[in-house]
């Protein structure tokens, strides 16, 4: 079929804002309950909540927890792994976190009774929070990080590893959760119990670093009682990020720390403190682990005959198989998958995430002993044909004194239509939150709604992204707002310089700590008349005002990495922050904010309003109740893409999105 020639921006897509909605999101936190494999699943169009799904041995699936229960936590405000379940006689018994008021309950899906909590009502709302579990069965409890909130204060909390009963007798009584470690720690992670039961194992970390600067591996002996006896650090320190830990069959423990500069796997053994590689090949520059964003990520598992399987990768990730102790030979999952997250074993099994440009998030089992796919569950299904799709190059940039700069670049694509001759298309350069994380290159409607129409797109891992090693992690410390800006403009100066993208017509986009660099590039020298507009999504604008009480509790110091220390450098907080430079904005921009968002509140977006307040630049501010930090509902998500698809209409000079209008103040 001969392609018509418009111009980019003026492409008819099959890709509407309904399937962005329909497929935004993806399965997650894998489990399993006896031989079943449970998970969650999004559902935007039920207001942004996750649903829980079974699995059962004959194929059949089913969605288990009707509206409006919704198995998701806030422990950190990005929450952590909500429910753990076991098989009884009677069947399965679960344990979740419920949303809506933060506590556990107790579902026993066969039995046809609804949930029961096992936690008290909090004091202070949604004040008691829990995730990362373990059902403890002999003594009839199930063991959890519990966040727990002494004041009103979103810095005025304490967290630790406790026991709570399974009867429901703590209901009633605050004091039958059984606290098992201390608090003399900021935060925690649940607890990795020994094969036989005699031990356990956690992380642990304090303020003011974050879990991928320094955090401790913690070990200590159960006591008949179920109490946690001898206490003490073995590993981690000094520098050194521990994010995952898992008991070896002999006794030992393995666990992804990056004292070589990268995330690569150790071995330690308790009692003698001796420890070393866990395999030959397992200091390679390569990633075994990753952010701890939210609590109860496995980036590896161990298999019974001596086996393990990882994720890993420099920059992309891979799903490997390994021989073990002696590390000899590596087989990896066949299929079209590129990126893999969230690794469960069972038995021999082995379930993960698997995804690539031309297809979301798939559950796939694996048979490590056949060493063949065993079958994909919540198959991805093409709403559309796939030639509509984006194609990912991954390029490396030069940036500022030739540091490589990362990114995967979409040109515009579709089956329908090219360009007229000579024409170039206007590029948006998609900056990831974090800024600690990472994107990957797999299929996002949302982002293939914009190439389909002409519009090109470069996600950049720009310096102190993750999966390439903690060199390139740490270039952001005490440079947030320089490097990220300047690696992000050199993406898009390269592609205008190179004849990719028209150099009149790039913008930039981004949410959270990418809603910064995006507003941050319209006021920074680095990047100065660069772009000629931006969205910026529920983003930190304000320095001063995004620490301490003014934030949730988990970030409330990570500017003293990303910026410096506040009371050696108060002046870096004022000159980076973009409400004190509004003077410098030229560009058009619109604001995208949830209002009921903890983490980056909506007082951030407001100064930015009130500091561009008769200036005379172009803008729109369009809020969404109900929607915390990212955004989950249908409407939300729809009516996102939809302001901005109308914003770089306005801009760049095409036709805008049918029956919606975008309103520019200025």
């Amino acid at each position: 079929m001969d392609q018509k020639r418009l111009p980019y921006g003026t492409w008819d897509s099959p890709i509407t804002v309904d399937l962005v909605a329909e497929g935004d999101g993806s399965p997650a936190h894998l489990g399993m309950v006896g031989q079943e494999l449970w998970w969650t699943e999004p559902r935007p169009a039920e207001g942004g909540r996750r649903a829980l799904i079974r699995r059962r041995p004959d194929g059949s699936t089913e969605s288990v927890l009707p509206e409006p229960w919704n198995p998701r936590n806030r422990v950190l405000e990005y929450g952590g792994t909500p429910w753990v379940g076991t098989m009884t006689e009677s069947g399965p018994l679960i344990v979740f976190s419920n949303y809506a008021d933060q506590r556990l309950y107790r579902f026993e899906p066969d039995s046809g009774r609804a949930p029961e909590p096992l936690t008290p009502s909090p004091r202070f709302p949604a004040g008691l929070r829990w995730c990362d579990m373990v059902i403890d069965e002999g003594r009839g409890e199930v063991w959890a990080v519990v966040e727990d909130f002494l004041g009103e204060r979103p810095t005025e909390l304490r967290r630790l590893i406790a026991a709570v009963p399974l009867d429901g007798s703590a209901v009633a009584d605050r004091t039958a959760v059984r606290p098992l470690t201390s608090d003399e720690y900021r935060f925690t992670t649940g607890p990795r119990v020994s094969a036989d039961g005699k031990r356990a194992a956690w992380i642990v970390w304090n303020h003011p670093n974050m879990p991928w600067d320094e955090t401790e591996l913690r070990v200590a002996e159960i006591t008949d009682s179920g109490a946690f006896s001898g206490e003490r650090t073995i590993a981690g320190g000094d520098g050194e990020s521990i994010v995952q830990v898992e008991w070896a069959p002999d006794g030992t423990l393995v666990f992804a720390g990056d004292r070589t500069g990268w995330w690569n796997l150790h071995r330690i053994d308790p009692d003698s403190g001796e420890t070393g590689p866990f395999f030959e090949r397992s200091t390679q520059e390569a990633e075994y682990g990753g952010p701890m964003w939210t609590l109860g990520k496995r980036w590896f598992q161990l298999l019974p005959r001596g086996e393990f399987a990882a994720i890993h990768g420099k920059g992309e990730s891979r799903l490997g198989f390994f021989d073990g102790w002696a590390g000899g030979s590596t087989d990896y999952a066949p299929g079209p998958w590129t990126d893999w997250t969230g690794i469960i074993a069972n038995d021999d099994w082995v379930y993960a995430l698997g995804a690539s440009p031309s297809s979301g998030y798939e559950i796939v089992s694996y048979d490590s002993l056949a060493g063949e796919v065993d079958g994909v569950f919540t198959e991805h299904v093409d709403k559309v044909d796939p030639t509509y799709y984006p194609v990912p190059e991954h390029r490396t940039f030069a940036g500022p004194n030739g540091r490589e700069v990362h990114a995967h670049v979409y040109p515009p694509r579709n089956p329908d239509f090219a360009a007229p001759e000579g024409e170039l298309p206007p590029y948006v350069i998609w900056v990831h939150g974090g800024p600690t994380s990472h994107v990957r290159a797999v299929l996002d409607l949302e982002l293939a709604y914009f190439t389909s129409r002409g519009i090109g797109v470069a996600e950049v891992n720009y310096g102190g992204s993750t999966g390439y090693g903690r060199e390139y992690r740490n270039r952001l410390r005490e440079q947030w707002g320089v490097v990220d800006v300047e690696d992000c403009a050199a993406v898009a100066r390269a592609l205008a310089d190179e004849g990719t993208a028209d150099r009149a017509r790039l913008a930039i986009r981004g949410g959270s700590a990418g809603g910064w660099t995006a507003a941050a590039s319209l006021t920074s020298p680095a990047s100065e008349r660069l772009y000629a507009c931006a969205t910026i999504k529920y983003p930190i604008l304000d320095l001063s005002n995004w620490r301490g009480d003014k934030t949730h509790d988990f970030e409330s110091q990570y500017l003293e990495s990303l910026i410096g220390p506040s009371l050696k450098v108060p002046g870096r907080y004022r000159e980076r922050s973009p409400v004190n430079h509004a003077e410098r904005i030229t560009a058009p921009f619109i604001l995208l904010q949830g209002l009921e968002d903890a983490i980056c509140p909506p007082s951030q977006s407001e100064k930015l309003l009130a500091a561009v307040e008769g200036k005379g630049i172009p803008h729109a501010y369009r809020t969404y109740e109900g929607e915390q930090h990212g955004f989950r509902k249908a409407s939300t998500i729809m009516d996102a893409v939809l302001a901005e698809h109308a914003l770089y209409a306005q801009v760049f000079g095409f036709e805008g999105p049918e029956r919606f209008e975008l309103e520019l103040e200025g």
